[in-house]
């Protein structure tokens, strides 16, 4: 149902999260990301409340394996078997908890400073080509995580078609400084979301200076902003 990916850039403190699934709005359920905290996926028949437990570890200090360990112990026995749960914390650690009901061929690849996990997958290629593609591809981190979801359908994606996925961000702000989705296509929303960020990357540190300091803000030509 869902193939995703975590990843930090050392360089400039960003975490980014890519994710793909061929059910709705998969983006808005899953993803968690904390500015200098790190980003925790929940996935597979998800508990949307156990990826702000995760952020809540992380910022209590706890390693990402040490946060999962933590979580996973304090869940339901009877549902944390159906769960997928990925953690990048601010050192670029990595881990990964993988509920023994995932769905269909299911599993993880974890690097320095990016982690992937699938379940649904046409094949355990699909994560090693996430991370590995992730990590190699020059551009900003958006960039980056968007030629990582490229690279994972070429590699096979799901077993079935997907319909909905989501780019986002975080760094210094205090808010998603990319936050893209696509909650339902019936074809290709990975496609859609690369439009999407043609369109946003550009505009995205204006978008943030706006924010931070609306007196030094560009105009932006629109109706009543002359």
């Amino acid at each position: 149902m869902t193939f995703s990916l975590l990843l930090r850039d050392p360089e400039t403190g960003e975490f980014g999260s890519a994710i793909s699934s061929s059910s709705p709005a998969v983006a808005a359920r899953c993803v968690n990301l904390a500015d200098g905290v790190g980003g925790a996926h929940s996935q597979n028949v998800t508990d949307p409340r156990l990826g702000p437990r995760l952020i809540e570890e992380l910022r209590a200090g706890r390693a990402a394996q040490e946060a999962i360990d933590a979580v996973v112990a304090a869940a339901d026995p009877a549902t944390i078997g159906y769960r997928q749960l990925l953690v990048l914390d601010a050192a670029g650690r990595a881990a990964v908890y993988s509920g023994e009901r995932a769905l269909g061929n299911f599993g993880a690849a974890t690097r320095e400073n990016a982690v992937a996990g699938g379940n649904m997958l046409a094949s355990l290629d699909v994560l090693d080509a996430l991370v590995d593609t992730a990590l190699s591809a020059t551009g900003r981190i958006e960039e980056r995580l968007y030629a990582a979801l490229r690279a994972a359908v070429a590699a096979g994606g799901e077993e079935g078609p997907v319909h909905s996925a989501g780019l986002a961000v975080v760094g210094s702000a205090g808010w998603r400084i990319t936050d893209l989705r696509v909650d339902w296509a019936e074809e290709d929303p990975i496609e859609a979301l690369g439009r999407a960020l043609e369109v946003w990357l550009p505009q995205r540190d204006d978008y943030v200076s706006r924010g931070l300091d609306p007196s030094a803000a560009p105009s932006y030509g629109v109706p009543g902003d002359e």
